[in-house]
């Protein structure tokens, strides 16, 4: 699966960002869910990596965040 690259405003930054088309689909999903952007759902995962210390580049940690929300929900 190839990546896709979207550039994206978070606190008033640029920055872009690459995931496979999969991740975007269930981020567009999960921010819709949540009345949230794309761009605001992404701002609060990146200022979440950054308070928490975690040192992963922001595709990765958009990755980790998807995949915590998908086995919470199957849990339930």
């Amino acid at each position: 699966m190839s990546l896709k690259k979207r550039s994206l405003t978070l606190d008033r930054h640029r920055t872009s960002l690459s995931l496979e088309p999969i991740f975007w689909d269930l981020l567009k999903r999960l921010a819709g869910e949540r009345g949230l952007s794309l761009a605001a759902l992404v701002a609060e995962i990146d200022r979440g990596r950054v308070a928490a210390g975690e040192a992963d580049n922001l595709s990765s940690a958009v990755r980790v965040w998807l995949v915590r929300r998908l086995l919470e929900r199957e849990a339930r």
